[in-house]
């Protein structure tokens, strides 16, 4: 089968060329976004493979039928980023990599509770310009803390056993509980509940339209004042304007951010040399309290050989017509 990867990261061509190894299909790497202006690169292709960063708008999705795009492909577990009622109008499938290394990411998260927290990022570059002073380089103990968990799907659940194992009390919220969880002492309780009680608070739920802007001014007016809030699910689950707003009240004490609502302008590329056009992000930026890493928690070797791993096979199973274990149903 014919394959357009858009949006190729320089990681990634090594790796499905690997999965690809039998030579099953002819992929065809892009580096150019896919989105409405270069969807007629589609043209001869029976599927689109695409990234986070991509915008498959109803618009987007119209071309590509015209071109005969029989399939789209994520290589992510998210979806927000594919108009999926346009994709079923036009009989277009839609698959993705439900799961790969839920690890990589829920490890991401505690790496950047512990860096916030004790200031690591901080003491290193003191410590290069011979600043050996302790002053301002206080944490805490994540022993007893109480953790809230937003979403208890894979990721989260990982999350909060690794977050047992530093012998913190963990709350959840999630529409659906997990019972293992609760065997495990984990105690599940209403959002705002979750927000008020928690010293530290990860999100790892989905985006969609109950999830944009959760974390509004409403939510940061009810946390406790100073706790950490950990984002490494979807940017757009977090106003970025009403966390800025929560920070310089001091509202919000420690911001964690691997994703952020409109990364498609910024994250994945090289921008050292550019002045920076995005003023909400530069604000942010500017704040010592928060930490920003650019949608790194799924980088690890094991997460990218399983999402190239699975988007192989998705391509195979379509191909061959074969049950579509991981196509999005609405």
């Amino acid at each position: 089968m014919k394959v357009a990867i858009f949006g190729t990261q320089f990681y990634e061509r090594d790796y499905f060329n690997k999965y690809n190894s039998e030579a099953l299909h002819e992929l065809i790497f892009f580096n150019e976004p896919l989105n409405s202006a270069t969807a007629h690169l589609a043209k001869g292709f029976v599927a689109v493979c695409v990234f986070v960063t991509d915008k498959v708008d109803a618009l987007c999705i119209k071309k590509l039928s015209e071109v005969g795009i029989k399939l789209i492909d994520l290589r992510s577990a998210g979806y927000n980023n594919v108009a999926i009622e346009a994709a079923k109008t036009h009989n277009i499938k839609v698959l993705r990599v439900p799961a790969y290394s839920p690890q990589a990411i829920a490890e991401h998260a505690v790496a950047m509770v512990l860096t916030l927290n004790r200031k690591t990022h901080k003491a290193h570059n003191q410590v290069r310009e011979n600043n050996f002073s302790l002053q301002k380089l206080m944490g805490f103990n994540l022993y007893g803390k109480t953790i809230g968990i937003v979403g208890t799907g894979k990721i989260g659940r990982v999350f909060c056993q690794i977050m047992l194992g530093f012998g913190c009390k963990i709350i959840a919220y999630d529409i659906k509980e997990d019972e293992d969880l609760k065997q495990k002492g984990v105690q599940y309780t209403t959002f705002d509940a979750l927000l008020s009680q928690s010293d530290i608070i990860s999100i790892h739920c989905p985006l969609n339209s109950e999830t944009n802007h959760l974390f509004d001014a409403k939510a940061f007016d009810t946390i406790k004042t100073g706790s950490m809030i950990i984002n490494t699910s979807r940017g757009a689950i977090i106003n970025s304007e009403d966390a800025i707003v929560a920070l310089k009240k001091q509202q919000i004490g420690y911001l964690g951010l691997d994703v952020y609502e409109n990364e498609s302008n910024l994250f994945f590329k090289d921008l050292s040399q550019t002045v920076i056009q995005d003023d909400v992000f530069e604000r942010l930026l500017s704040f010592n309290n928060v930490l920003i890493t650019p949608h790194q928690a799924f980088y690890t070797q094991e997460a990218v050989a399983e999402i190239a791993m699975i988007t192989i096979k998705n391509f195979t199973d379509f191909e061959k017509g074969n049950p579509l274990e991981n196509e999005v149903l609405i």
